[in-house]
């Protein structure tokens, strides 16, 4: 992955995981310590509210989904989830307000001179979010500890988890790909230990760059 070489904004990290590999917790963690996180999912939840910036175009294009006013987000998801180019029309119609978001917040950042911030984005590998960051951090557990997760939700279903992961990048090419990997199966200790030491190293990276000092 190419690196931006000059850090005047805040360095960029990526962070994402599979289904039920503890990522929502991970961004708690990351809030916790003062570092800024933009929500892609709740960036997406505000888009389509009424009045969003979203909720029109996504009316217009998907009116089956519109409810008393609102659109049924289950409902949008359910009618995407096996048809590709229906899930396509919804990426081309969202992607690019959730980008304008992204931007705003990556903008107000950079006003408070923050170091560092984190874009908290579920399909990160899957959608080719990675190119908007400068690192990547992948949450993960071992797999019959994410089935198990998985499967406490209300609604899922086994075989809704198998779909669901054959469209997600598996768990095993994440981790190759990322530049570090939070293991959020040994409990929340070993998972805070993790992200402190990532804050760390970045924040180092950063200023050496800005000093012209090599980063060991």
């Amino acid at each position: 992955m190419t690196r931006r070489r000059h850090f005047k904004r805040p360095l960029r990290l990526g962070l994402t995981g599979s289904i039920a590999m503890g990522k929502s917790e991970a961004a708690r963690m990351f809030r916790r310590l003062g570092v800024p996180v933009f929500d892609a999912d709740a960036e997406v939840h505000c888009l389509l509210a009424p009045g969003g910036a979203g909720f029109d175009p996504v009316a217009a294009a998907f009116p089956e989904c519109v409810v008393d006013g609102a659109i049924d987000r289950k409902e949008l998801g359910a009618m995407v989830f096996n048809d590709t180019p229906a899930l396509k029309r919804l990426e081309a119609i969202l992607h690019p307000l959730v980008g304008r978001g992204r931007a705003s917040f990556l903008r107000r950042a950079a006003a408070m001179r923050t170091p560092v911030v984190v874009f908290d984005i579920p399909l990160l590998f899957e959608t080719g979010g990675e190119k908007a960051c400068d690192f990547v951090a992948v949450v993960s557990a071992p797999a019959q500890v994410q089935r198990r997760r998985a499967l406490r939700r209300p609604g899922m279903t086994p075989e809704k988890l198998d779909a669901i992961l054959a469209r997600q990048v598996p768990d095993q090419e994440k981790r190759r790909r990322a530049d570090f990997v939070i293991p959020t199966g040994l409990g929340r200790r070993v998972t805070l230990q993790a992200i402190v030491q990532i804050l760390s190293i970045l924040r180092n990276h950063r200023r050496n760059r800005r000093t012209g000092r090599r980063h060991a």
